[in-house]
């Protein structure tokens, strides 16, 4: 192409702005879609954000609720909790609360209604729930509440609840269970060994050298 073929600037610019007529649109429309985005995740975050705090303070006045003894009030905040991060913690504080308050039946009660929220606490839930039942002389419950537990806690507790329906073999089988899966130095080992004798069993093979 010759240097005088070339378009010169008047040419140029009446190209850009024909261009610009042509995709302008497209243009502004994705950059208002651009900054859209931009402000819905930082809207999202801040929500985020605004409700993790919220969920905070609410535990926080939770614990001081059950620190003084106001029990009635506790339950309408664990019940409003629920759903959120601290709910299943909530539960757990406010069972124990009742049980240290003597109502057994009040912390059954609270526990059962554990909406499972955190796959983490959810086994200690089911325990403690199972550890109350068997208190309360509702070992079957206990035994369809934990029948498919894996944790160590949760087998050691089917345990005893097999243990007060005097079946002893299933007693033995869930305590061995328990002491396969509980870590070599956890404090209640002994503990599980202990009771895993007094049901006729033995500790593995790997462990009677310990």
């Amino acid at each position: 192409m010759a240097i005088d073929d070339l378009p010169d600037e008047h040419e140029q610019g009446e190209r850009v702005r024909n261009w610009l007529r042509q995709n302008g649109l497209g243009i502004l429309a994705g950059i208002a879609i651009a900054l859209g985005l931009v402000g819905g995740w930082r809207w999202w975050q801040a929500r985020e954000h605004a409700q993790r705090v919220e969920a905070g303070v609410a535990y926080q006045r939770l614990l001081n609720d059950l620190a003084s003894g106001d029990l009635d009030d506790a339950k309408a905040q664990v019940a409003a909790m629920r759903g959120t991060g601290y709910g299943e913690l909530a539960v757990l504080d406010l069972a124990r609360a009742q049980l240290d308050a003597g109502d057994l039946d009040g912390a059954i009660q609270t526990l059962q209604s554990g909406d499972a929220g955190d796959p983490a606490l959810e086994p200690i839930r089911r325990q403690r729930l199972g550890q109350l039942l068997i208190e309360a002389g509702r070992a079957e419950e206990a035994v369809s509440l934990l029948a498919d537990a894996q944790d160590a806690a949760g087998l050691e507790t089917l345990g005893d609840a097999y243990v007060a329906l005097e079946r002893d073999a299933e007693a033995r089988e869930a305590y061995a269970r328990a002491m396969a899966r509980a870590d070599v130095a956890a404090p209640g080992r002994g503990l599980i060994e202990l009771k895993l004798a007094d049901v006729g069993g033995e500790p593995p093979q790997n462990e009677v050298t310990r």
